[in-house]
């Protein structure tokens, strides 16, 4: 996993947030966080999803490819409240905050009619765990 999350993340540096492969024309963006436990900084490729109520605010999606455990950089982010972004050329700081319920639902909804491959984590993952929504918000 470690070689491929690097050769995504060198690829959306050379190409100013464009990837190719599964990702071409997906909203990319390159997540900077601090283990929890480690305090080791790490780089963490996802798609997300642009808000439609707020400009400053973007959804990521802890689906681990819907595998039945959460993805260690959503422990990270959720610990830390706050993380770096690189979006496109602009790197900013955010804040993270967790939704939940019909916000959560209809969020993730919302990215699964975009792009199916989310539908399909959701049914991996039913019975199993709920995979969690985060806003992160520009400071």
């Amino acid at each position: 996993m470690s070689d491929w999350n690097t050769q995504i993340i060198d690829e959306f540096r050379a190409n100013e947030g464009r990837v190719g492969g599964p990702f071409e024309g997906a909203p990319m963006l390159l997540v900077h966080h601090v283990g929890r436990k480690s305090g080791k900084q790490t780089v963490s490729p996802m798609m997300y999803l642009q808000s439609d109520d707020d400009p400053a605010t973007i959804y990521v999606f802890a689906s681990k490819a819907g595998a039945p455990t959460h993805p260690a950089w959503y422990f990270n982010l959720v610990a830390a409240g706050r993380a770096t972004v690189e979006r496109g050329t602009q790197t900013y700081d955010v804040t993270v905050a967790e939704l939940t319920g019909d916000d959560r639902d209809r969020v993730y909804a919302e990215q699964a009619s975009r792009y199916p491959g989310f539908a399909e984590y959701a049914e991996k993952t039913a019975g199993v765990r709920v995979i969690p929504v985060l806003a992160l918000t520009r400071v």
